[in-house]
């Protein structure tokens, strides 16, 4: 059984709260350091969440 993926997760809260913040993007940074790679499910979450981040529906902060 294969775990669930961080990356995916870290990406859906950044979608729930329509916000890319510090933490969660240090965070996704961290998993794919950690991972070493970047398997195909997470690449695809990474691009909806760049996709989002284009047309406006997720914003980057800086802070909170």
């Amino acid at each position: 059984m294969k775990p669930s993926s961080s990356i995916r997760s870290l990406v859906s809260q950044a979608i729930a709260i329509h916000r890319l913040t510090p933490d969660l993007e240090n965070a996704i940074n961290t998993e794919l350091t950690r991972l070493g790679y970047l398997p195909d499910t997470d690449a695809e979450a990474l691009e909806l969440l760049m996709e989002s981040m284009d047309s406006g529906l997720i914003s980057l902060v800086s802070s909170y």
